[in-house]
């Protein structure tokens, strides 16, 4: 379960909330002005999202690479490689 807690608080209890947080397992949602502004969390648990962000980067990558092959199909690869090269030469411009 999260907890929430002040950025002002934090600065007075940092050590015993780091080791909740490390040793634990409890995130906090550290505020400011009581808006949340950022969060707290285990590094296994940093990991994990990064490593969902990062298979969520690659699933948009083939999906993208696969409406390119199929808006294509009809192309050869001659025409497809006059368009880069045209697209190069403006980019160059």
């Amino acid at each position: 379960m999260q907890k929430v807690i002040g950025v002002t608080e934090l600065q007075r209890r940092f050590r015993s909330i780091f080791d909740e947080v490390a040793k634990k397992g409890i995130p906090y949602v550290l505020t400011r002005g009581s808006r949340p502004e950022a969060v707290l969390i285990p590094y296994e648990t940093f990991l994990h999202y990064q490593e969902l962000e990062e298979k969520e980067v690659l699933a948009r990558f083939d999906r993208l690479v696969a409406r390119m092959a199929e808006q294509n199909a009809a192309r050869s690869d001659e025409e497809v490689a006059a368009d880069v090269d045209a697209a190069l030469a403006e980019a160059r411009r």
